[in-house]
């Protein structure tokens, strides 16, 4: 057995055939280095980075343990596609991603764009738990139109037949890739590549959990070539209002989940702590109980409470206005899923307190 850097080596031999194959046709392992994109890794931590007790430790392991240039230099087949420099910006397990290491990375990768027009594209390693959040808000906080790709894996980087590796390739071909610009921050597993906004995690362990519900991903990373079938036609990146460069934290929104007979203790707690906002993940269409109701009633004039969203609980489908919920002040969602309602409020929240503007930011974005 190989080892590299700390971590078992022979999993990651084992993809080379898979790799070989991969090459383009015409011969680009002989491209001159020089004549490759540039593109920059952004690491985060995640199970991409993480280290088993051994090579069957597909659950048991510690996420963030392995650096994001260890990853690099792991695969080597990446300088067939593409030069890489890379930068840690954290080593955590995602279920420990903060909105302080959002604004770090929305930070530098608007500085990497403007200082060096070389970059092609940005490439940011991440564990699968909260990637759809860290990739949305970089969806709407990155100020350029070039591709940010968010990458991770299902299975640590020691196991037998981990996905890092080839997840980690594809996503530097899709960043250096010229076809990939203007269409917004993408989240690239499994040889698919899915939109910031629509995708979610779908499933605990398996490799294809990310998924964009009804409306599908937008297109493959195949051998020969990058393809696109599809693109977001909402505000992102350079279309986007939202700035956060001088910003050092966020307004706080609070999710609260409905459900049949709910308790509306959590949601007084929420109303009483002081949070800029809260989403409900309602039942159906965005429904609210009666209690819920009452109680949301209770928590001042629209003018002190928290702005409320509705989205859904059910993973597809519309969140649209309604006479008896918008006469009580409540935005519709539209098709954002509760997280991600969660981060445009946030943001919105820098910007304004006003209904009007802050339903018009849900129906652009």
């Amino acid at each position: 057995m190989r080892f590299v850097k700390g971590f078992t080596r022979w999993a990651l031999c084992a993809m080379a055939p898979v790799f070989a194959t991969a090459v383009m046709p015409g011969g680009v392992s002989q491209v001159e280095a020089a004549d490759l994109p540039l593109v920059v890794v952004l690491s985060t931590g995640g199970t991409i980075a993480g280290r088993g007790g051994s090579s069957t430790s597909l659950t048991e392991y510690k996420s963030g343990s392995i650096l994001g240039s260890e990853l690099v230099d792991a695969v080597p087949e990446i300088k067939q596609y593409a030069q890489v420099r890379v930068e840690q910006i954290a080593n955590i397990g995602s279920t420990n991603m903060n909105t302080a290491v959002w604004l770090k990375l929305a930070a530098r990768i608007n500085a990497i764009f403007s200082e060096d027009p070389k970059v092609a594209g940005v490439v940011v390693t991440h564990g699968t738990n909260t990637l759809e959040e860290t990739a949305y808000f970089l969806h709407l906080t990155v100020k350029h139109d070039k591709p940010v790709v968010v990458v991770g894996s299902q299975r640590p980087a020691t196991a037998i037949s981990a996905d890092g590796p080839l997840n980690l390739l594809n996503a530097i071909r899709v960043a250096g890739a010229p076809v990939s610009r203007g269409k917004g921050a993408l989240v690239v597993m499994n040889d698919e590549i899915n939109g910031a906004r629509d995708v979610t995690k779908s499933n605990t362990y398996r490799v294809e959990t990310f998924r964009s519900g009804e409306l599908g991903f937008l297109g493959y990373v195949d051998a020969d070539e990058v393809t696109f079938y599809r693109a977001s036609t909402k505000r992102h990146t350079a279309r986007s209002e939202f700035e956060v460069s001088k910003l050092s934290s966020l307004p706080k929104v609070e999710i609260l989940y409905a459900y049949a007979e709910p308790s509306v203790d959590a949601l007084k707690a929420v109303g009483a702590s002081g949070a800029g906002g809260m989403v409900f993940a309602g039942t159906g269409a965005g429904g609210l109980s009666d209690a819920e109701r009452a109680a949301i009633k209770t928590l001042g004039p629209l003018d002190s409470r928290p702005v409320i969203v509705r989205s859904n609980r059910t993973g597809n489908g519309r969140v649209i206005p309604r006479k008896e919920y918008d006469a009580e002040g409540m935005v519709p969602g539209d098709n954002l899923n509760p997280q991600k309602a969660r981060i445009l409020l946030m943001l919105a929240l820098t910007r304004t307190r006003d209904l009007g503007e802050i339903r018009r930011m849900f129906t652009e974005y």
